[in-house]
């Protein structure tokens, strides 16, 4: 056995020592307030406007029946894209959050129609209101959609953004994250510094882009970021149900994103697959790229991303699925073959008042459906105002409210098994009816995500055999991706009504829908 220098066991020790206290160091400094902590606004204002479903235009009031604005620290707890921003912030302990006042949602969400221009002013007046007041600040980080839509302002969010600009001078960051779903060009970001949108759907990650945000966001305050920024628009529009990311070729494109950040330090690469129904200048794809100082490699990547897209559109363009009475078909050849749960989705109906699926279930009599949900206010009304209680018969017509895109009414004779809140409505009912089915009512559009939000009261989804569910893709995320539900279908609507893939049925007064493909032949440009 060699016999070890003493020499040497020091070395080790007074290595160990200097270690143990460089990392106690770094610990204490961590712990420790900092000198001076950077001040950032943080605001969130967020809308995927269907500027086609019918209703009424939002107001104020409709801003407000899901609960009055959050502010200062409440705030920070408002969505997941905020609360990466916020938790990611706190973690440099260099970094102060002030809250500016921000609502929580519209009424009906994306099932509702323009908002009104007093909206915008309202809710972004008080906001720069708070920001005038709490100057100076270092940073500001807004988390917003990209696909709201307001009467007589073409671009919200870059509004938003040009008026925090206007408050913060040219030389304070202005960050924000996005849904992949808005319909964005160049301009946001003539104001504003970067951008940081979800490259999944349905959108696992909007908590990650939060947090990249807040990386991002701190090192320009540090001034260790200076962007370039490129931006292009493959003329591309499609339906939200085609831009599922968990299959090629959108599932490539993202992750080619990817790869161009893992690969070039400093790049970020954002997506926009565009939401179609609203009627705005800007619908459609957008690629945005933004890199430290160096505009010849964001230029780069933009192009090679535009250009991927445009070369694989035919493969995530087009899209066929069922009608009512072709899914409910092979819905029983499924049961009978053991291959259940069933889904069935339908994608197209926003106001969640749709019945053609309902109907053909019902008369190819199909059992043990739970139905979640049917938009159906003026049943509930009902059942309130006759004070209906568990146990009671319910013998009404349901659906078909918004005309003749939604079927018409079918008559539900049953028992009310449950009633309450649930989903931020105070108004919710569970009818049980046939043979071992349920279906819940709600007041305005309500998509479920997972099985689990199903599980209240006496329901157990486990019980039943098919689900019908108002969602184009975000449902995958429950009830695909957990190999929850063996056998999927997307129904398609028996007419060519808004929600569908055929968006050329709609009138468009901003484009000319010819000008995108698969519509017309456009060229791309690059």
């Amino acid at each position: 056995m060699k016999t070890v220098g003493i020499g040497f066991l020091l070395l080790i020790a007074t290595s160990w020592t200097l270690t143990a206290a460089s990392n106690a160091n770094e610990e204490a400094a961590q712990d420790s307030e900092p000198e001076q902590a950077f001040r950032v606004a943080v605001a969130r204002f967020s809308h995927e406007t269907c500027t086609f479903c019918p209703g009424e235009e939002p107001g104020i009031e409709d801003w407000y029946r899901h609960g009055e604005p959050r502010t200062g620290d409440d705030t920070l707890r408002l969505s997941g894209y905020v609360r990466g921003f916020a938790n990611k912030a706190r973690e440099y302990n260099d970094i102060e959050l002030i809250g500016l006042t921000s609502p929580v949602g519209v009424w009906g969400g994306t099932s509702r129609s323009w908002n009104q221009e007093e909206v915008f002013e309202y809710f972004v007046g008080n906001m720069i209101a708070e920001l005038e007041e709490a100057m100076p600040v270092d940073g500001v980080f807004l988390s917003v959609h990209g696909a709201m839509a307001v009467r007589n302002i073409e671009r919200p969010e870059a509004e938003m953004a040009r008026r925090f600009r206007e408050v913060v001078g040219p030389d304070v960051p202005i960050v924000a994250t996005f849904d992949l779903h808005g319909n964005e060009d160049a301009q946001f970001l003539e104001y504003a510094d970067g951008s940081f949108v979800t490259k999944r759907f349905p959108h696992y990650d909007s908590y990650r882009q939060g947090e990249r945000a807040a990386r991002y966001l701190r090192n320009m305050m540090r001034g260790e970021y200076k962007p370039a920024i490129a931006v292009r628009r493959p003329p591309i529009l499609t339906a939200t149900v085609l831009q599922w990311t968990g299959q090629s070729p959108l599932m490539d494109v993202y992750e080619r994103a990817r790869r161009w950040e893992d690969r070039e330090p400093g790049a970020y690469v954002n997506v926009f697959l565009g939401f179609p129904w609203a009627d705005v200048p800007t619908v459609g794809v957008c690629v945005q790229v933004m890199t430290n100082d160096d505009q010849g490699l964001a230029d780069r990547i933009a192009d090679d991303m535009a250009k991927f897209i445009w070369r694989v559109r035919e493969e995530w363009a087009h899209g066929e699925f069922p009608q009512p009475e072709e899914a409910v078909r092979a819905t029983r050849e499924a049961i009978e073959a053991g291959e259940t749960p069933v889904v069935l989705a339908d994608y197209w109906d926003r106001p969640g008042d749709a019945t053609w699926t309902l109907r053909e279930l019902i008369d190819q009599d199909v059992d043990r459906v739970l139905y979640a949900a049917l938009s159906a206010e003026p049943s509930l009304d009902s059942i309130w105002e006759e004070d209906l209680q568990p146990g009671d018969a319910f013998d009404m017509e349901v659906g078909g409210y918004t005309g003749e895109q939604a079927g018409a009414p079918v008559r539900i004779d049953g028992t009310l098994i449950w009633r309450g809140s649930r989903w931020g409505y105070e108004r919710v009912a569970a009818i049980e009816h046939g043979n071992g089915s349920v279906i819940i009512l709600v007041p305005a559009y309500q998509q479920i995500t997972t099985p689990g939000t199903l599980r209240f009261g006496p329901i157990d989804p486990d019980e039943f055999d098919v689900f019908v569910l108002k969602t184009r893709v975000h449902f995958r995320r429950g009830f695909d991706e957990t190999g929850y539900a063996p056998t999927i279908h997307i129904v398609d609507a028996p007419g060519d009504w808004f929600g569908t893939i055929r968006l050329d049925a709609l009138d468009y007064q901003s484009i000319d829908i010819e000008d995108f493909y698969p519509f017309g032949d456009p060229e791309p440009g690059y």
